[in-house]
């Protein structure tokens, strides 16, 4: 059963992003794509995206170069929007103080951005000339895309833990998804790293497919649950610093 084209490899596949399709569908009807529209935009994408390179893989007459070329390109503006994603949640979570949300959030996906460029850079300067340059420099720039997005989603973790800020159910339920879909796939790499046996990548896909599985439905679980009012901290910030950063920061912009 474990093996590609398996009847369970086509499930895990195809499965988690037709169940994207119909939570867009049902974050449209619920107006939430107004509240999360690049996190909606993502949604879209990722579904389009795995269904075409799905379609590249079974049909036989696809060979593989254009396969990896899809990949790779889609696997860019795939990483770009997630970036955005984080910014657009970091931006949720600081909405009391809107000056530092539009700063800090613009900060966050520019910075990540700026080191996905370099490292895509470092990347093609690296990898060598074969006939597989095209797979080793696309796991290249999926691993240092998860590397950025799990170093922001820590640091977006801390800092609400640090501020002691409220998360709403939607915000929280994006980021602990995209972190543990982040988290789960720097190891798997980490274990096919060297030497691993064919035999041991094939389980790794298959855990790979069915953690995109269940963090689609944790979205759909935070998404889609009632959403209750926050409820600010018991323990007041000592002379809310975040206050004052924000008359600051609005202060010198208006210069």
């Amino acid at each position: 059963m474990l093996q590609a084209h398996s009847f369970l490899w086509h499930y895990l596949w195809l499965a988690p992003h037709l169940l994207q399709v119909a939570l867009a569908a049902m974050v449209w009807r619920r107006g939430l794509h107004k509240l999360f529209p690049i996190f909606f935009a993502y949604l879209i994408f990722e579904a389009i995206e795995e269904f075409i390179l799905y379609g590249l893989d079974i049909v036989p007459s696809v060979s593989g170069d254009i396969f990896w070329r899809a990949f790779c390109v889609g696997l860019i503006v795939e990483g770009f929007i997630k970036l955005a994603v984080i910014g657009e949640l970091f931006y949720h979570l600081l909405r009391p103080w809107p000056v530092i949300a539009k700063v800090g959030s613009r900060l966050i996906t520019g910075t990540g951005a700026a080191l996905v460029l370099l490292a895509t850079l470092a990347a093609a300067l690296v990898v060598p000339d074969n006939t597989h340059w095209l797979i080793s420099g696309s796991h290249i720039l999926q691993q240092t895309f998860y590397i950025v997005e799990c170093g922001l989603l820590i640091f977006l973790f801390l800092f609400a833990s640090h501020f002691k800020l409220a998360w709403s159910n939607q915000t929280f339920g994006i980021a602990l998804a995209l972190g543990i879909l982040a988290s789960e796939h720097l190891a798997s790499w980490a274990l096919m790293a060297g030497t691993a046996p064919l035999e041991r990548r094939i389980l790794l896909d298959f855990l790979n497919m069915a953690t995109y599985h269940l963090c689609v439905l944790i979205w759909f679980y935070y998404l889609l649950i009632p959403q209750k009012n926050a409820t600010t901290s018991a323990v007041l910030l000592p002379e809310n610093n975040l206050d004052i950063w924000n008359r600051e920061l609005e202060r010198l912009l208006q210069q």
